[in-house]
């Protein structure tokens, strides 16, 4: 079965640092998403500080997470890279996807943390991070080693598919 199908949500590490190959792994998966016009409008900032990761996982009820991973990955959408400046927020998912499927590949756990477009969650994020104007605080992905295995729910369902017409 497809790693897709083995992606979850893992909110809850072991206390064991990820290596950096693996991170810089994530970060190839990501940068090999497809992006508006080929403008690759991304980049990212990797927080491994605890005391870092604590203050990000306060900045909003449900980054809690964010405190145990080992590493944070901030997707950033920069502006003056992107051609198309509406699509920047499907660029970054596609890239935030490919970082979750490699995580998956990866034997890591993995779970994204939606920042934009929420204006106070980006807000404290730019601050803290400080991330130029010209850049968008997309999200935070927590990485780390999964605490525990589960089972993924499969979420196929029927009655959503349409053909030809709604």
């Amino acid at each position: 079965m497809s790693i897709i199908f083995k992606r979850k949500s893992v909110r809850k590490f072991k206390d064991e640092i990820v290596d950096d190959e693996l991170i810089t792994r994530l970060l190839k998966a990501g940068m090999q998403a497809p992006s508006s016009c080929n403008s690759q409008p991304w980049e990212f900032i990797v927080v491994s500080k605890p005391e870092d990761k604590i203050a990000i996982s306060e900045m909003h009820q449900y980054a809690k997470a964010a405190a145990n991973a080992s590493h944070l990955i901030i997707t950033i959408g920069n502006l003056n890279e992107a051609k198309v400046h509406r699509m920047i927020e499907q660029d970054l998912g596609a890239c935030n996807e490919n970082i979750l499927l490699q995580a998956t590949h990866e034997g890591l756990g993995a779970v994204w943390l939606g920042f934009h477009p929420i204006e106070d969650r980006t807000l404290k994020l730019k601050k803290y991070l400080e991330i130029p104007d010209y850049c968008i605080p997309f999200s935070v992905i927590c990485v780390g080693w999964p605490l525990q295995d589960g089972d993924v729910k499969l979420r196929y369902d029927e009655a959503k598919v349409h053909y030809d017409r709604y």
